[in-house]
């Protein structure tokens, strides 16, 4: 190999570090946990994609009490908007990936694994390769106030999850699901509704 050879395949592996490796390099954790702690957020580890500039841009909306286990990616493009209500909880290795907008909302529970997106990769043409095609969407995806969804769940692009849902481990939501509902499987399908007393014992 060329001196020139070798010096061009330096520099593109140096590219590569520099933008892959950026969201674990000291200063960027640092500079994601002061954004983080002016929104009364933590993150436990690193968190993966485009965190600390969508924060800055104000395509990431936290809110206050939002925990982040480590191994979180949270990724958009340009015009994309992902929102994190209120004492949300994203566990180890969730994913959520906007094109458009994903929302959260306030006191959700995350479970290990998820992936939560509004887009899917296009495979419609056979002269250009997958990862090069871009994406599709059906919409934004939106889940409401006090969910909980089990480990290694996906919710697909323009799925509507109401108010105080629980998502069963491994399902795959590729619809909507209303508020007060129990739901599971690949794809997920309502089992049962959640309901409550009127009258609060002591």
């Amino acid at each position: 190999m060329s001196g020139d050879s070798a010096l061009a395949l330096a520099q593109e592996w140096w590219r590569k570090q520099r933008w892959y490796g950026r969201a674990t390099r000291p200063l960027n954790r640092a500079r994601l946990t002061v954004e983080l702690a002016r929104r009364h957020a933590y993150a436990r580890g690193v968190v993966h994609g485009e965190a600390l500039e969508m924060l800055r841009d104000g395509r990431l909306e936290i809110g206050p009490q939002v925990f982040l286990e480590p191994g979180v990616w949270l990724t958009g493009g340009p015009d994309a908007r992902i929102v994190l209500g209120e004492g949300t909880f994203l566990n180890l290795g969730v994913m959520v990936a906007a094109s458009q907008r994903v929302e959260i909302g306030a006191h959700c529970m995350i479970a290990n694994g998820c992936l939560i997106t509004d887009s899917a990769h296009r495979y419609d043409d056979p002269d250009v390769p997958v990862p090069w095609q871009g994406f599709t969407s059906k919409g934004p995806t939106v889940i409401g106030d006090n969910c909980w969804l089990g480990a290694n769940v996906v919710v697909t692009s323009g799925v509507t999850i109401g108010e105080r849902c629980v998502i069963g481990a491994n399902s795959v939501v590729t619809r909507d699901v209303p508020a007060f509902s129990v739901a599971a499987g690949a794809p997920a399908q309502v089992v049962r509704s959640i309901t409550y007393d009127d009258v609060r014992r002591p």
